[in-house]
């Protein structure tokens, strides 16, 4: 696996909506994307961009991407 999350970490996805942060388990890696599996049932496949190791670096990362 080349990307920067192991399967079985808890992470945090950022959305298009900028109050969102969803915690989620990631799956696996391939092809620049990550197949995560929310919390709360479902799952989708995102970039390395959207998530985050914690919940802080994710709601500093919306903090940033408002100025």
């Amino acid at each position: 696996m080349n990307g920067k999350y192991q399967p079985g970490q808890l992470v945090f996805l950022t959305g298009g909506n900028t109050h969102l942060i969803k915690e989620a388990t990631v799956l696996k890696y391939s092809g620049g994307f990550y197949t995560i599996r929310f919390s709360e049932g479902g799952g989708i496949r995102v970039r390395e961009s959207r998530i985050y190791p914690s919940r802080k670096e994710a709601e500093d990362a919306i903090l940033n991407k408002k100025r």
